[in-house]
């Protein structure tokens, strides 16, 4: 990995302080017009103006080719309409648990306890190979406001130096270090540490992260105040922007990732991937599915991939999968207490900053394409297996995700193979334009976040790359599911 500059753990990169509301959404609509439920109102009537245009768009062009309805033309108009729904749930419904109460709380019927005011946190991380990076990661965990952590970190039998610079961080910053004798894989090397955490609160991070230093915080005060949510992941964003083009697409990408589509699932309180570079969990939500999240198998192999993904799916499914769970690991010790299956909560905290290296070259990035579209591949048969109990909201929105990616690779090949060996080249013009224009909706909203910044027109260029290249590596990803080496690295 090539030498970063990398932010102190009290400077965040960010020149806006976490928490702090930017441009028209931040908007403070309740406080101008002194009545929640109108400001809302107001809120979800100037989204809806916004979003306008591409409602237009839509109903002009599903008019248009409704006489020559076929498959591609379904596709074109789903996506586009997936697209403004999502854009508009994300946008009038969000709110952020650190920074208020929900509007949308559970029913008398159920119950969630609470936790203390000031509940205990065990921070935990797993590396492996990770010495140029690892110390501004650890130093930025060490200087959380949250009171009352622990850290502990395990070595994951790295070959590089790695644990030479964890036990000098040990003397220094008072964390524990766990060496393993052997590489046992991330989710194994976690259960480990995990072994060590009689908290009400787990924590989890990346060793290629930097936090900000009220993230953890933030995230910890969601779950105070809201009992109901059993986990909630922090916003990440691109640590290395200096390196490259592909490090400036990907953190444009990120920003949207994060704001509008886990925004849009948090509003359901279902979001359905608890990111890794924050992810924090409720004890009791997690602590029984431990074993089952170590000892996960697909198609007949362990599976070291889903790491964020399978856990909270744990969460998000337990009510209905959690007791066939328990009993085939229950002679393990984090059965011993056994904690009621519950309808919980999974949100997202946008006000908690964290910051991760993104591959910086074409062959990492691949890798780590590969990585989670197998993730995506175990987690659909687990998660899309119950996410339809969840409501209406969720499963659209994970189900309508989940047939996006699996026809990406099937609309590649009809447009960009298929059109031009049959003279077609109308409909590979007719894609593109679609491309670029889903990428310069997703670009705006960017803009309308971040008003002044440039980076915007990145957006255009991921949507271009991820349906000219990265739509292929599923069916790779499925060919070669069970074939996993836990390896991490940006460079």
């Amino acid at each position: 990995m090539s030498t970063l500059h990398r932010p102190t753990a009290t400077t965040a990169p960010d020149p806006v302080p976490a928490g702090r509301p930017r441009g028209v959404r931040g908007t403070r609509l309740r406080a101008v017009s002194g009545d929640p439920a109108l400001g809302h109102g107001v809120r979800r009537l100037l989204v809806l103006l916004c979003l306008m245009p591409l409602l237009v768009i839509l109903a002009y062009q599903a008019a248009r080719l409704l006489p020559r309805l076929n498959l591609p033309v379904c596709y074109g108009l789903i996506v586009l309409a997936g697209t403004i729904v999502t854009l508009y749930i994300a946008y009038s419904r969000y709110e952020d648990p650190a920074e208020g109460r929900l509007r949308v709380r559970p029913g008398p019927d159920e119950h969630f306890p609470a936790l203390s005011v000031d509940p205990g946190v065990t921070f935990l991380l797993a590396v492996k190979d990770e010495v140029d990076g690892i110390e501004a990661c650890v130093r930025s965990m060490a200087a959380s406001d949250c009171p009352g952590v622990r850290i502990v970190v395990v070595d994951d039998h790295s070959q590089d130096g790695t644990g030479v610079v964890l036990d000098r961080l040990r003397e220094e910053l008072g964390i524990t270090v766990i060496h393993l004798d052997a590489n046992v894989g991330k989710k194994h090397a976690l259960v480990r540490a995990c072994e060590l955490a009689d908290t009400e609160i787990i924590a989890f991070t990346d060793s290629d992260c930097v936090l900000a230093p009220d993230a953890l915080r933030r995230c910890v005060h969601a779950l105070t105040t809201h009992p109901e949510l059993g986990a909630v992941s922090g916003h990440c964003r691109a640590l290395n922007t200096e390196s490259g083009l592909l490090a400036r697409v990907q953190d444009v990408w990120y920003e949207g990732q994060f704001r509008v589509a886990k925004a849009a699932e948090a509003s359901f309180g279902s979001v359905s991937c608890v990111s890794g570079p924050l992810a924090v969990f409720r004890r009791d939500a997690v602590w029984n599915y431990l074993p089952a999240w170590a000892d996960d198998r697909f198609m007949g192999a362990p599976f070291r991939f889903a790491t964020d993904r399978q856990l909270t799916g744990y969460v998000l499914g337990q009510r209905w999968t959690g007791a066939a769970l328990k009993r085939r690991y229950a002679g393990s010790p984090f059965l011993a207490e056994d904690f009621a299956e519950r309808r919980w909560r999974v949100g997202y905290v946008r006000s908690a900053k964290v910051w991760t290296d993104v591959p910086a070259r074409l062959g990492p990035l691949l890798r780590q394409q590969i990585r989670w579209k197998k993730s995506f591949i175990r987690n659909l048969f687990f998660t899309g297996s119950f996410m339809w109990r969840r409501g209406p909201g969720p499963a659209a929105l994970y189900y309508g995700h989940a047939l996006w990616v699996l026809a990406a690779p099937v609309m590649a090949f009809r447009h960009l193979v298929w059109a031009p060996a049959h003279g077609a080249l109308f409909l590979t013009l007719l894609y593109f334009c679609g491309v670029v224009l889903k990428g310069c909706v997703w670009g705006l909203a960017y803009k309308i976040d971040h008003p002044g910044d440039t980076r915007w027109r990145y957006r255009p260029l991921m949507s271009l790359f991820s349906s000219v290249l990265l739509a292929w590596l599923l069916p790779y990803s499925l060919l070669t599911v069970r074939r996993g080496v836990w390896s991490r690295g940006a460079a």
